[in-house]
């Protein structure tokens, strides 16, 4: 307990243990020139030591590198001990895989400060200032420009680049088309969608309009498309890289960049309240690329043939010897990193001096961020190809060993057939559940929902939901992939009971529903994923391995729309148990 003391008493010890220290002993000496002006005072250098640079800069980077460490180390390490203790296979070329992990790690948290520091600040700039001193036709056209930019600047993107060599043409002919010979259109495409997302999900935000009516009217054309392309032997192996599209599209800088343009317009507007706000334009975001990959995919059908993309390959194949400096590492990612995000910079810059004619805050702090940006995906792009890639393919190149005889592993199947796909299903459970786990943007769903839901709906309960989801999602397109069921068996189903179960649940648990579908697919898990449901497809000799993105983005929508119906279940029941009405967060407590 704190001892009672005398004013008198406080006063007296402080003035006997006062100094006084005279205010020119602290300031340097004025000095003068010879013809008596005073000589501006330069002050020396600070002169750090190494000890102090690394106190200042320790705590500084040890949080942002061991957020990166946290997501990409448990996973690898899982992959890797799965091959060794499960499949009894060595890591090949361990030494370059280890290099190109410690490249994404760092090139992850460069490019995630440079995020922070260079294009959020330009973000919410706009959006704050766009509504201001624009109509609303201007503000819905630069919402959807720059869904496009935010688009070709997703790290996740280039994945998609990274994995079109492993397709084979001679099974694939427009599924290789479109990833080798039409990369960009397909981007572009996928970019639109986003753009149209944006618009969409602005006019959400100032109109209050509820979700279900704009799932319900994006999801006819996709599934409408679907079926189309389903008819057609060629053009249904494309359906899996369509449907994958929706999910690589919502990483790190999609969603907070356009977030923060949406939410700052409906706080421009007096609308920023809501409890909708930041909900919406991730699930439209989701969904509209899948038309347009569709769309692109039918259009190249119509102009070009199988034979055709086929005898192009192998022409593009004999010259590959000869090809540019431009098209060999470490130039082409250095390319690829530039092209993602000073275009996007630039129409920023543009956006901000002639249409705003506003003043840039701190240039110097902004231009420091956008060369992070820069180089954080040029390393990450280099990453991408030694690391996550090929660690991928080659871990989807090995799993089968587990209940089929390949060619390159010795002794194989190593299990019987029944044992070998428990273990190979399981393997892909446990790397969607803890993948998922491991997204740092589910964790700052969670918490978003838990506070808008006033603690209904909790930050683990959402977690795990969505985790269980995406772990399910993995093992039925790994399921697909072996016993090649068509992609469009098992989507229309899903997509077709997330619709009713939309229709019976409320707005709130169907806002984090669908949102949470594209917080699981961030830049760390699109890359294994893909290389990985490659490596397993070329293994067993399927047609071809995308499908698996896309079922891990409907389980857990479909997960976190069951477990709301239960909790609004529960709620009604108790309440007509008490005869009187409770509140859901009583009830989940």
């Amino acid at each position: 307990m704190t001892r009672k003391i005398r004013f008198g008493d406080f006063v007296r010890e402080v003035s006997l243990k006062q100094n006084s220290v005279s205010y020119n002993l602290l300031t340097p000496p004025v000095t003068f020139d010879e013809s008596g002006e005073e000589i501006p005072y330069q002050p020396k250098k600070v002169q750090l030591r190494g000890i102090d640079m690394y106190r200042l800069l320790g705590p500084y980077v040890g949080v942002r590198l061991m957020s990166q460490v946290k997501a990409v180390v448990p996973l690898v390490v899982y992959l890797i001990m799965f091959q060794i203790l499960i499949l009894r296979q060595n890591v090949v070329d361990h030494l370059v895989i280890t290099a190109g992990l410690v490249a994404v790690i760092l090139g992850l948290m460069v490019f995630m400060e440079g995020l922070k520091l260079g294009l959020m600040p330009f973000g919410e700039v706009i959006g704050n200032t766009l509504p201001k001193k624009s109509g609303l036709g201007v503000v819905l056209f630069i919402a959807f420009l720059l869904g496009i930019g935010v688009t070709f600047a997703e790290p996740a993107i280039g994945a998609l680049q990274a994995v079109g060599s492993i397709v084979d043409v001679k099974k694939a002919p427009y599924l290789y088309a479109l990833l080798n010979n039409w990369t960009g259109a397909l981007v572009l495409v996928v970019g639109i969608g986003v753009g149209l997302a944006a618009v969409l999900g602005t006019l959400r935000f100032l109109n209050g309009w509820s979700l279900k009516p704009m799932i319900y009217a994006a999801l006819f054309p996709a599934i409408g498309l679907t079926v189309y392309c389903m008819m057609d032997p060629e053009l249904n192996k494309i359906l899996g890289l369509a449907w994958d599209c929706g999910a690589v599209t919502t990483g790190p800088v999609t969603v907070p960049l356009v977030l923060s343009l949406g939410i700052g317009i409906a706080s421009a507007a007096g609308k920023g309240n809501s409890s909708l706000s930041g909900f919406g334009i991730v699930t439209l975001a989701s969904v509209f690329p899948i038309i347009g990959v569709l769309g692109l995919a039918i259009y190249v059908s119509m102009i070009l043939s199988p034979e055709s993309i086929i005898a192009a390959s192998q022409i593009v194949t004999t010259q590959a010897a000869g090809s540019s400096w431009m098209q060999e590492t470490p130039y082409l990612e250095i390319i690829a990193g530039i092209q993602s995000i000073v275009p996007l910079v630039f129409f920023l810059f543009l956006v901000l001096k002639l249409l705003l004619r506003e003043k840039i805050n701190e240039p110097g702090i902004l231009a420091y961020g956008l060369f992070l940006s820069v180089l954080g995906m040029i390393i990450f792009n280099i990453g991408l190809s030694y690391g996550l890639a090929k660690l991928g393919n080659q871990s989807g190149s090995f799993v089968p060993a587990a209940f089929v005889a390949l060619e390159n592993i010795e002794g194989s199947p190593l299990y019987t057939y029944s044992v070998g796909i428990l273990i190979t299903l399981l393997f892909a459970w446990i790397m969607g559940f803890g993948a998922t786990l491991a997204e740092p943007a589910l964790n700052a769903l969670g918490e978003t929902v838990e506070n808008l839901t006033n603690g209904a709906f909790r930050k683990s309960m959402l977690m795990m939901a969505v985790s269980t989801g995406v772990g399910f999602g993995l093992s039925l397109g790994v399921l697909k992939i072996i016993f090649e069921i068509p992609i469009a068996y098992l989507l229309l189903p899903g997509y077709a009971l997330g619709i009713v179960l939309t229709a019976f649940s409320s707005e709130e648990f169907v806002n984090v529903a669908w949102d949470s579908a594209g917080v699981t697919t961030g830049p760390i898990t699109v890359p294994l994923v893909l290389a990985m449901g490659l490596g397993f497809g070329n293994a067993v000799q399927s047609v071809e391995g995308f499908g698996i993105l896309s079922m891990a983005s409907i389980c857990p929508i479909l997960a976190v729309l069951i477990m709301g119906l239960w909790i609004q279940f529960k709620a009604k029941k108790a309440s007509i148990k008490q005869k009187e009405p409770l509140k859901v967060q009583e009830i989940v407590a």
